[in-house]
Formats: structure tokens, C-alpha cells, sequence
């Protein structure tokens, strides 16, 4: 077993108390502005903007530092068009026959339903993946760890790179979604975790009241002193 090598941590920086807090508020309302949209503009967007984000995804922290995801970004009209298909199918069959009522009581003030406009019109779809262990050279297999929770800290660094750069992004998983990988030719060792429709909203683009009510920090968080 290889012995671990440490290098100084020379990129950190620290910041006066009224900064820091400062900075925490101005974080805040930044996040704050961000809303799942469902109306997006066709206007291209920059492609160097999501290598950025996507660079930034990789930096989060995660199980053995395996870093056990993959994104493939699909802007190909057509390889959009089919992905709308094949993920509409998937919600008609929840919404129709597989969703519970609380669940669709739960949907109902979002507005919801199985009609997916959105991922033909954005101009990107990034489809994230989960990859499970991986592979040597020699086919042998590297087990991966915490790669859920690795893969979710990687994607909201994401949806706030997006966001931070002026983006809009709507989180969509439709259930299954094993045509992702036949679509984006993935391999085995790769599980679709979440599809990230990202661009620029649509003008006069509208989002759900219900959306805007976000809870308290009292109701969110438990400080024990």
C-alpha cells in the first residue's frame, strides 16, 4: 500500500470577520435568486461557460478522491429530440400509473406533468452519471465509495456554477432512465444520476408561486451550544 504524499495548503485564504460575513450574506442572495425554470430560451450559450461549471463540478469533495462521476453534455438537436421522447414515455407511464396520489398531490403545485418542451428547446442538456467502480487496464475493477453522495455534492457545485454565471437549470429524472445510457452510449459501470437542463430562461419565463417559499433557518437547522 502506497504511502500518502501531503504538499502545503497554500490556496487557502482567510478573510476578516466582518468580511466573512459579508461575503456569507452576498452568497445568500445570490443563491437566492436561483429558481428551477421550465420556460427556456433558444439562445445559444457560451460553451467555454459550462466547461467552466463542469471544471468547478470537479472539484467536490468526494469518497476516496475516485471522483466517481461523468457528465456528457448534448447540445445535438437531434440526440435532444430523442431524449425528449424516451423521457416523456418514462413520465407518462408515472404520471398515468406509477406515481402514488401523495405524490401527485405533492407535484400539483408545481405545475407538473409529462410534457418535457424543455429538453429539445434549452440549448444544453447535461446528463450526469454515476460512475460505480471503475475499471483498470487489465478489465480489473476499482470500487468506488460514497458515490452518491459524491456525485450529489458535484452536482449542486454545478447548479451554482450555472447560476453564478448567469444560467438558468431545471433538474429532471425521469424514472427509469436506463435510455440514457443507450442514448449517450455510457457503459455498465456508469448509472444516470440526474438530467441538468441548462441555459438562458425564456422572456417573461414564470415559476411556480409555491417555488418562492423556502423555509426558515429555524425549521432547516439545529445549532446544539
Amino acid at each position: 500500500m502506497p504511502k500518502p504524499t501531503f504538499v502545503p495548503y497554500s490556496t487557502y485564504k482567510e478573510y476578516p470577520p466582518d468580511e466573512m460575513a459579508e461575503r456569507a450574506r452576498a452568497f445568500h442572495q445570490l443563491v437566492a435568486r436561483r429558481r428551477t425554470v421550465r420556460e427556456f430560451s433558444d439562445r445559444p450559450v457560451s460553451r467555454e461557460v459550462v466547461e467552466k461549471a463542469l471544471l468547478a463540478a470537479g472539484t467536490a469533495p468526494n469518497g476516496a478522491n475516485l471522483q466517481p462521476w461523468h457528465f456528457v453534455v448534448v447540445s445535438r438537436p437531434e440526440l435532444k429530440r430523442r431524449i425528449r421522447e424516451a423521457a416523456e414515455a418514462e413520465e407518462r407511464e408515472f404520471y398515468e400509473r406509477r406515481a402514488p396520489r401523495e405524490w401527485l398531490e405533492a407535484l400539483a403545485p408545481l405545475g407538473t406533468d409529462p410534457q418535457k418542451p424543455f429538453l429539445e428547446r434549452a440549448p444544453y442538456l447535461i446528463a450526469i452519471f454515476e460512475r460505480r467502480y471503475g475499471i483498470r487496464p487489465d478489465g480489473t475493477r476499482i470500487k468506488h465509495y460514497y458515490v452518491t453522495e459524491s456525485v450529489g455534492i458535484a452536482t449542486g457545485i454545478l447548479i451554482t456554477a450555472l447560476h453564478h454565471a448567469g444560467l438558468a437549470t431545471l433538474t429532471h429524472t425521469p424514472s427509469p432512465m436506463g435510455f440514457l445510457n443507450e442514448l449517450l452510449g455510457r457503459p455498465d459501470n456508469e448509472r444516470p444520476f440526474l438530467l441538468l437542463v441548462t441555459g438562458f430562461p425564456e422572456e417573461g419565463a414564470r415559476v411556480p408561486e409555491a417555488a418562492l417559499r423556502k423555509k426558515p433557518l429555524g425549521e432547516i437547522a439545529t445549532f446544539v451550544e
